[in-house]
């Protein structure tokens, strides 16, 4: 992603690193698999097959693995292009829209109850990653963690660097 906050840009690579860290990030699907059709979030349920919601399926989906019901609960606040034919909305998943949707609810204070790029800007990364575990269970302090979670400060800090060290022509703050 170009532009924005380097900070939040940061962190959602971050949490990209824990949730979909495959070749093919904004098409992967929970387990693996990868959608062929990103125009709109793919809503394919499948099934999980350990952890503590083992038996349930999840919908889980792209770069970030976001539910589908969570996508149409943020796609309307914060897609910048949606679609519209007659009476239906479309809310675009593809890759531009994922980075966008995710900056712009990160960036959100009123959805966290805190101001996210404030923490970060103060070196507060785990405060910041156990705020987010509940959306993102990964991240260190939810219901399961996995092999990047404990790594995830130490990662945060490093893009963090790239992100500062890109010019940040066009970002916020």
């Amino acid at each position: 992603m170009k532009g924005g906050d380097p900070y939040i840009r940061a962190l959602m690579r971050t949490i990209s690193a824990s949730e979909s860290n495959t070749p093919r990030p904004y098409s992967v699907l929970y387990g693996g698999q990868n959608a062929t059709d990103l125009s709109r979030h793919p809503q394919i349920c499948v099934t999980i097959v350990n952890g503590p919601n083992k038996g349930n399926c999840s919908t889980a989906a792209g770069r970030y693995q976001i539910i589908n019901k969570t996508w149409y609960q943020i796609a309307p606040r914060y897609h910048p292009n949606p679609s519209h034919l007659m009476f239906w909305i479309n809310y675009s998943f593809e890759p531009e829209y994922q980075d966008i949707v995710v900056h712009r609810w990160l960036s959100d204070s009123r959805v966290w109850g805190a101001d996210i790029p404030k923490l970060l800007r103060q070196g507060k990364i785990n405060d910041v990653l156990k705020r987010l575990s509940p959306t993102w269970t990964s991240l260190g302090y939810g219901i399961e963690n996995n092999s990047m979670s404990r790594s995830l400060p130490r990662i945060y800090q490093k893009v963090l660097k790239d992100e500062l060290g890109n010019g940040c022509n066009g970002c916020n703050g």
